[in-house]
This record gives structure tokens, C-alpha cells and sequence, in this order.
């Protein structure tokens, strides 16, 4: 199964002694299902900063594992697993890093006709909290220009 649908996603980024970032993004992107469960992907924009990165989301385990993917401008992969820190490379036009990732709450429950995704973690650079992030992805199936019947 593949198909397109509409991504509606929701960022918020918290750093110490600082207002909390909020994005918001709705992008056109791809749903597809194989063995191992679903997969979606999308075009970053200008507006995340990360123009010329295509993002990819496994939600694999019935959704007890979501692992990150971004390639382009920006490369890394993130894993994401409730309860569980993962090590994660980010490599950045500036340099790379070894970053944590400690997932604090996590839901996927995507289905053929989308569904949404929820995942709270903290970034830890060198075994120090450098920021909590929570982002919310909402998947609907894109609509043809045709009237149904």
C-alpha cells in the first residue's frame, strides 16, 4: 500500500532560560505499508530550516518504535523508544555530533488511512539535557480534485 496524504505537524522545542520554539508545518508527503509497518515521507521546507532534506518516518513494533530519518542538507537518524535513551548521530553542514535521545512519551498509531503520531523527549549533548522537544503529526489522506460519487 502506498499513497499520498497531507502531514500536519506540530514542533515545539524547549531550551533552559528560553521561550519555548513552536513550528507548524502542513506538507504534502507519502504513506506507505510493508511487513514491517509504515512509513512516511516528506520534503522539508524552508520554513523548518532544512530545505533540501527529505525526512523519512519508520513506525515499526506496532508502533513501540519510530526511528527518524532525515537526508540532504541535514543527515541524521534519531530512534525513538518510550521509556529508552538512544545514541543518534546529526550531522550538520557545521559539523557532526554524537546527541541522546530520551524518549519520555510515546504514540504511533497509524493505520491505511493515516492517523497520528505523538513523541516527548529530551536531547542530551555529552550526558547534559540541551533541550525537550514534542512534536505532534497528524497524517489525513490527500483528497483528488474530482467530487466523489
Amino acid at each position: 500500500m502506498e499513497k499520498d496524504v497531507v502531514i500536519s505537524i506540530k514542533g515545539m522545542q524547549k531550551y533552559e532560560d528560553a521561550d519555548p520554539d513552536v513550528i507548524e508545518l502542513v506538507t504534502a508527503g507519502r504513506l506507505m505499508r510493508d511487513d514491517a509497518g509504515y512509513t512516511l515521507t516528506y520534503q522539508e521546507s524552508e520554513l523548518t530550516g532544512l530545505e533540501g532534506t527529505l525526512t523519512t518516518i519508520q513506525v515499526e513494533a506496532e508502533g513501540e518504535l519510530v526511528t527518524l530519518m532525515r537526508v540532504g542538507e541535514v543527515n541524521a537518524q534519531m530512534v525513538f523508544q518510550e521509556g529508552r535513551r538512544h545514541l543518534s548521530m546529526y550531522n550538520t553542514p557545521y559539523g557532526a555530533m554524537a546527541i541522546g535521545v530520551n524518549t519520555r512519551h510515546l504514540l504511533a498509531d497509524l493505520n491505511d488511512q493515516g492517523g497520528d503520531i505523538e513523541i516527548d523527549y529530551a536531547i542530551e549533548i555529552d550526558h547534559a539535557i540541551a533541550g525537550r522537544n514534542i512534536f505532534r503529526i497528524k497524517v489525513t489522506e490527500a483528497q483528488g480534485c474530482g467530487l466523489k460519487q
